[in-house]
């Protein structure tokens, strides 16, 4: 995030010189209030379509979310914010207050989520929760680098593997 100035969010935003600064005093201070807006967008986002979607009552249900939200992260606004979450997560290798906010957080889609895994039997249903939600993430950074659509085929093999009985190991 070299791009990440005072200066160029100025510019960006069409604020006078010096505005961002008079706020946010470091680059660090600038970085983590913009990490914390995305946190707050995507929670509102998943607040909503977890609100739409209270129960999801069969595997297909939960593949057409799952395919509407990549679809969201991968156009427009959604995808802005993808490019900006990545470019953080990346940041955040070095430091900690950036990757304490950017853990996964409780919200409305990953409690459907969850339920319906936990309704299916599954073992676990929490740590498969997670899993499935990281693959889902690393399809949406997979197409926001390399271009293209998410497919419905995909997102169907990931939420099968999320079902699947837990082996002799227990996963």
């Amino acid at each position: 995030m070299r791009g990440l100035t005072h200066r160029a969010v100025d510019a960006a935003a069409g604020l006078p010189a010096g505005t961002t600064s008079a706020y946010y005093r470091t680059r660090s201070a600038l970085l983590t209030a913009l990490v914390r807006r995305l946190v707050e967008l995507d929670q509102a986002e998943l607040r909503a379509a977890g609100e739409r979607t209270p129960e999801v009552r069969s595997a297909a249900e939960l593949t057409h979310g799952l395919v509407a939200l990549t679809a969201a992260r991968l156009t427009g606004e959604g995808r802005r914010r993808s490019l900006a979450r990545y470019a953080c997560a990346v940041e955040s290798v070095r430091d900690a207050e950036l990757r304490e906010i950017l853990v996964p957080r409780e919200n409305p889609a990953r409690d459907a989520v969850r339920r319906f895994l936990a309704a299916q039997g599954v073992a676990d249903p929490e740590g498969r929760t997670l899993t499935l939600l990281a693959c889902v993430d690393g399809l949406v950074l997979d197409r926001v680098v390399r271009g293209g659509d998410v497919f419905v085929e995909e997102v169907a093999g990931l939420v099968a593997a999320a079902l699947r009985p837990a082996g002799p190991d227990g996963r």
